[in-house]
């Protein structure tokens, strides 16, 4: 079988006693990065020296294939650098071919980056989504970061210490400047940082330089009550900004409760008429009398 382990993210006192066990007995091992596994196993005092088999972003899909025959007849033990494989690392892919291919899938639960920084936000955690990493480059970015403003749930990112403060930037700009944000850094590690407030106030404070692994934990849209003149403003806003008709039409519905093709064909009249807002109703004319 192919048995899913999580690592520590930081804190090697975290290291579950399954994981210990796994790595004293595994004769085979699919690692990200081969080096941290080996660093792994002196820091846990394991002498077993099993075989260490490469598997990152760049090789998994052509590697899976020969992994999941090999896990027909041993058992496969995978590892990322630290949490749980598959969650923003490699091994959905491995999975994938494995469970096409009938190979039995398990796992070793622990650390886990996500979980940890939802659970000390102090944002709602009955609903959430983890979004992974944001987009390196600014437009791809504010793209992204306009489809999820309407998202309700507590959203999750990743992200890079060199792009948090032009992240959370753009984050204001989009979500709004007091959407609620929390930044959490080196979790479980000595140095760990959990910074809270709005969105304006963290990208003023990321502005100075931080260092460290990143967690962006943000607060879900409030619903807004909008009458539809208002909706259809705000999709215009959206439009302007660069975002299609038909999205933004989506998001302002996702948000208001008004209807998706209303917003759509009010603002498509609006839009067409060239003013960039609603249209709004002439006032009539008096009549000249004929001569």
């Amino acid at each position: 079988m192919i048995i899913l382990a999580a690592t520590p993210i930081g804190n090697l006192g975290d290291a579950s006693t399954r994981l210990v066990e796994a790595l004293t007995t595994s004769t085979v091992i699919a690692a990200e990065d081969t080096r941290v596994t080996v660093h792994l196993l002196k820091a846990l005092g394991i002498e077993n020296r099993p075989r260490l088999i490469a598997l990152h972003d760049h090789n998994e899909r052509g590697k899976a294939a020969e992994l999941v025959e090999l896990a027909r007849d041993t058992d496969l033990l995978v590892l990322s650098d630290a949490g749980m494989p598959t969650v923003s690392d490699p091994g959905f892919h491995l999975v994938d071919a494995a469970v096409a291919a009938g190979v039995v899938v398990t796992a070793i639960p622990g650390p886990s980056a996500v979980l940890t920084a939802l659970a000390v936000s102090g944002l709602p955690t009955d609903r959430f989504t983890f979004e992974g990493f944001l987009p390196r480059k600014h437009g791809e970015r504010m793209h992204a970061l306009r489809e999820v403003a309407a998202e309700r749930r507590t959203m999750v990112f990743f992200e890079s210490p060199n792009r948090l403060a032009a992240s959370l930037t753009d984050l204001a700009e989009v979500l709004g400047a007091d959407r609620r944000v929390v930044v959490c850094r080196e979790l479980t590690k000595f140095y760990e940082e959990v910074k809270r407030g709005t969105a304006a106030e963290l990208a003023e404070w990321a502005a100075a330089g931080v260092r460290g692994e990143i967690c962006i934990v943000v607060a879900g849209a409030t619903p807004q009550v909008l009458d539809l003149a208002t909706g259809v403003d705000e999709v215009l806003k959206l439009v302007a900004a660069g975002a299609r008709l038909k999205d933004a039409a989506a998001d302002v519905s996702a948000a208001s409760g008004l209807g998706k093709r209303d917003l759509y064909e009010a603002a498509l009249t609006g839009k067409s008429a060239g003013t960039g807002a609603t249209r709004t109703k002439a006032t009539p004319q008096p009549e000249l009398p004929l001569l």
